[in-house]
């Protein structure tokens, strides 16, 4: 009889198992790849006005600019010229790659002004239903949360579910910078929970910054908890596609690129965000210096080595994790490559022991967050393989030298 193991039979049941999988999401989520977001009308306004203004008489550069390009520019003017910028444009400022980050900063507590202000208006507005009113007033909570002075919001767009950035130390001065890339159902109101914090955005990045500190007091980090995408809402056809993580990598790109001076730059890329990142890779600057994914469906691509990135690129997965279920292979656009735990795809493997199901990799105590936080800061040795004969350090010093942009 023929083994299930030979390739053409292994195939044809995978392929087969994919597609039951894509039906069954059909039948209880539904296409959403066909549901529209609504335009971003806010954002898109304050761009519209920049690209009419200027600045001691001249034109103001095109918004869509190479970050280098926005930070010269914004490095000609003024202190007082930078300001009334970003209070003219809060918006198109706020969300502009290469802008200087604490002007970022401002412009975007002012367009959460003015988001606050239109919440507050459409939870009074009685031609709401009781539904909309009630969505109105999350969405209030949460603005008025992200406006608290201590906050660092890096990008912000009220749009639709909302995209939001935050930074949790200096960014400016930091030596080594951690970018944490989210997966699904993340939006203006997942961005933070009280109740199971470690699974969203900002208690992820929270948490590893807290562990980097732990690791190593004397290196100055900072987090990116960067929302910045559009990703799928829940387990559907967004999901089972790229169409999603391509948009979110050319926005992860662009936001690299407009960090601030030269440190090195590691992403950590959770579920779905490690296809953002896997589409990502190729272009990314080479102070990218890590690429981590945790419970990951895969990364578009068979090896790692198709990635075409000078990173380095490490995987792990819980025991406990559900995605480990999930068929790793791409068919007519469905599913996202190679599994990048399997040991022929490449990656450095890492311990997650302690890591409960597919949402834990940040929680204090575990061996995930000890490795993302000896990645982020340069600690390579003192991380711990998945495997005891230690592979996933081969060829690694404790330290790595200062990046290029």
């Amino acid at each position: 009889m023929t083994s299930f193991d030979t390739s053409p039979q292994l195939n044809v049941w995978r392929a087969l198992l994919a597609l039951a999988v894509v039906f069954v999401m059909l039948a209880t989520t539904g296409w959403t790849a066909l549901r529209h977001q609504r335009h971003p009308a806010p954002l898109q306004a304050s761009l519209a006005a920049w690209e009419d203004g200027r600045v001691a008489g001249k034109r103001l550069p095109d918004p869509q600019s190479q970050p280098t390009r926005l930070a010269r520019f914004f490095a000609s003017l003024t202190d007082a010229q930078r300001i009334r910028l970003a209070e003219r444009y809060p918006l198109a400022v706020g969300n502009m790659n290469g802008a200087p980050v604490e002007l970022r900063y401002r412009a975007n507590r002012i367009a959460l002004a003015e988001a606050r202000g239109t919440e507050l208006r459409r939870v009074r507005d009685s031609r709401l239903t009781p539904a909309g009113q009630e969505q109105a007033a999350r969405r209030l909570d949460r603005i008025e949360s992200l406006m608290r002075p201590e906050r660092r919001i890096l990008a912000f767009n009220p749009a639709g579910t909302g995209r939001v950035a935050e930074v949790f130390g200096d960014l400016r001065h930091a030596e080594r910078v951690s970018v944490v890339v989210p997966g699904v159902d993340t939006d203006l109101l997942t961005f933070q929970r009280s109740e199971r914090r470690h699974t969203a955005p900002v208690g992820m990045a929270t948490s590893l910054y807290e562990a980097q500190r732990q690791a190593d007091p004397a290196t100055r980090t900072a987090v990116v908890a960067w929302a910045d995408y559009t990703a799928p809402s829940g387990l559907g056809m967004d999901a089972a596609t790229a169409m999603r993580a391509e948009d979110g990598a050319d926005r992860l790109d662009a936001m690299v690129r407009g960090l601030p001076g030269l440190a090195p730059v590691s992403l950590f890329c959770h579920s779905y965000g490690s296809v953002v990142c896997g589409l990502a890779a190729r272009d990314l600057p080479e102070r990218v210096s890590d690429i981590a994914v945790a419970g990951s469906p895969g990364m578009r691509v068979e090896h790692a080595s198709q990635l075409r990135t000078t990173a380095r690129v490490w995987a792990m997965r819980d025991a406990d994790d559900w995605i480990r279920d999930v068929p790793h292979l791409e068919l007519g656009g469905l599913g996202h490559g190679a599994d990048p735990m399997a040991d022929g795809f490449g990656a450095r493997l890492l311990s997650a022991r302690d890591a409960k199901g597919h949402a834990g990799y940040f929680v204090p105590g575990t061996d995930s967050l000890r490795n993302f936080a000896g990645i982020g800061v340069g600690a390579y040795t003192a991380v711990s393989c998945a495997h005891r004969n230690d592979t996933c350090l081969a060829g690694l010093s404790g330290t790595t030298p200062t990046g290029r942009a």
